[in-house]
């Protein structure tokens, strides 16, 4: 699946949005498969990681609100 990403952050949290089109503001981060997505939510810490594979494929995008803890 071809993913582009828009990843924002601030001292307290991390907003990084997930699409499988291209958008002018997203960079391209390749095509990756399962386990390439797997390892990219662990990486962000989000332990939703089959549901949020699950919901990428059916909706064609993802918006991640991850909360820094201090």
């Amino acid at each position: 699946m071809k993913i582009w990403i828009s990843d924002s952050q601030t001292q307290t949290h991390r907003l990084i949005k997930i699409h499988c089109e291209n958008h002018s503001d997203y960079f391209y981060v390749g095509d990756l498969d399962d386990v390439a997505l797997r390892e990219f939510f662990r990486s962000i810490e989000d332990k939703n990681i089959q549901k949020n594979i699950d919901l990428l494929k059916y909706y064609g995008y993802l918006n991640l609100f991850v909360i820094k803890q201090g």
